[in-house]
């Protein structure tokens, strides 16, 4: 009887579910710092893990400013430039985008920033909806290595890793737990 090997896969936990509520209040507040305010902001989540970070960060802006900001979803999918590499892997979704973006503070938000290219992707995809007076991008984590010249203009943690480290951002909504982990 031959018997398998199991592997057991090493996660170590960058971020815990109090660290990352934290966060996204941090980030909440400098959001409104950054836009004196929330007057005119909307936020944009990029499917999938950015639009519940997007939803939170615009629950806390609402309790401390007592605006209603505005929140939409956005699928990059089709906007992507790996389309070729990727393809067959690539779910589409649909974008929610209930409002137009014209003459408005557009946040972006995403999980994790790594090359840049989700970000360049939803840059491209936002011009559909109307024409922004300007573009934020909000990231829970900045892992670093771009390949691109895109930065975010807020992080919630900057955690340097290899690059072929693979960085999780796990939600509540959608993955039953809220932690960042490095696998």
């Amino acid at each position: 009887m031959v018997k398998k090997k199991q592997t057991v896969e090493k996660v170590k936990v960058v971020m815990n579910d109090v660290e990352m509520a934290r966060a996204i209040r941090r980030l909440a507040n400098q959001i409104i710092e950054l836009n004196k305010g929330a007057e005119n902001i909307v936020l944009v989540g990029i499917i999938q893990r950015g639009l519940p970070l997007a939803k939170r960060i615009a629950d806390v802006i609402t309790k401390q400013e007592g605006i209603e900001v505005p929140v939409g979803a956005l699928d990059v999918s089709l906007y992507r430039d790996d389309l070729t590499q990727k393809g067959k892997y690539i779910e589409v979704r649909k974008s929610d985008m209930p409002f137009t973006v014209t003459g408005k503070t557009v946040v972006l938000v995403d999980d994790v920033i790594f090359a840049g290219r989700t970000a360049r992707a939803a840059l491209d995809g936002l011009k559909d909806y109307g024409r922004s007076a300007k573009v934020q991008l909000v990231a829970l984590i900045d892992r670093g290595h771009r390949e691109l010249p895109i930065h975010p203009d807020l992080a919630g943690k900057v955690i340097p890793t290899a690059k072929k480290e693979d960085v999780k951002v796990e939600i509540f909504e959608v993955d039953g737990v809220d932690r960042v982990i490095i696998k």
